[in-house]
């Protein structure tokens, strides 16, 4: 028996999203401390990504290396946005000399990351905001009440409609949701969905980062259990992985990144594969 996906989701009750975005990150880079990529094929691949129907593209004003920077792509290649695009952007993160996002900002400097991303863009408004805490590790549980007051400030004023946090433990979402709706939580999809109960019940987007591996590790499924289902589906690992995460829940949103025109189609077509409760299974061993 196949399993039935929801195709969108009601992003805080307001913006209407498909839940197969696209991830921005590999656009200008192939790793933080990798080389740039060539601008025009990042442009041909954010073109290619709307025209198959994405309108959710997740982004962040340190995702660049040299003169090559995520948000200038974005709006260089789709500017006038579509009415139905939703793009959000995480801030918090510092770049290092290697360009390795190793700091982090204090609260007194996340209005001029917003401002920055709002320039960058060439928007009056950014449709959501992460807040992105701590590094590359896991939550570290520190308090994020002082940095998520500024954007709920920021929200307040106008220039953020929605607001998320991300890399954060229970009690980081619940000292968020103290202060401010929250619409999306973004954590590392390790197979740990913790807090993918809480997203459900709360009508909350969850919307793991590296839903394929990211490059830095192993993928969140068993290698092995992950090829025989796609041999048998005639379809390829990283779109039954998609595909896996999209049948997960309802609340979730797959955000896949890539530089490659091949790899933006190969994604994007785990849109239609459907995978039965037999499937499910086994992927889970």
């Amino acid at each position: 028996m196949g399993v039935m996906t929801i195709k969108t989701f009601s992003l805080g009750g307001e913006l209407t999203i498909n839940r197969l975005g696209f991830g921005a990150m590999r656009l200008a880079m192939g790793a933080f401390a990798g080389p740039a990529r060539d601008p025009e094929t990042g442009i041909a691949v954010l073109r290619r990504a709307v025209e198959l129907g994405v309108n959710h593209i997740d982004t962040a004003g340190f995702y660049g290396r040299d003169a090559v920077w995520a948000n200038e792509l974005i709006r260089t290649a789709l500017t006038p946005y579509r009415d139905d695009l939703v793009i959000a952007t995480k801030v918090g993160p510092l770049p290092g000399p290697n360009g390795v996002p190793s700091g982090q900002a204090t609260a007194d400097q996340l209005r001029g990351l917003v401002e920055a991303d709002l320039r960058c863009l060439g928007l009056n408004r950014l449709n959501l905001v992460y807040l992105r805490v701590g590094g590359m590790t896991g939550p570290g549980g520190e308090s994020i009440a002082e940095r998520f007051a500024v954007l709920a400030e920021l929200r307040a004023e106008g220039l953020i409609q929605h607001l998320g946090v991300s890399n954060v433990d229970g009690a980081q979402l619940a000292e968020a949701r103290g202060i401010a709706p929250v619409t999306a939580v973004q954590n590392r999809h390790t197979g740990d969905t913790g807090l993918l109960p809480e997203c459900e019940e709360a009508g909350i987007a969850y919307v793991p980062y590296f839903p394929l591996g990211g490059g830095v590790g192993s993928g969140p499924l068993d290698a092995e259990r992950l090829g025989k289902v796609a041999a048998r589906l005639g379809a390829t690992p990283a779109q039954v992985a998609i595909a896996s995460l999209l049948a997960k829940s309802p609340s979730v949103l797959a955000i896949p990144g890539t530089g490659s025109l091949d790899h933006l189609e190969e994604n994007l077509a785990a849109n239609d594969l459907s995978l039965r409760d037999e499937d499910l299974s086994d992927l889970r061993g």
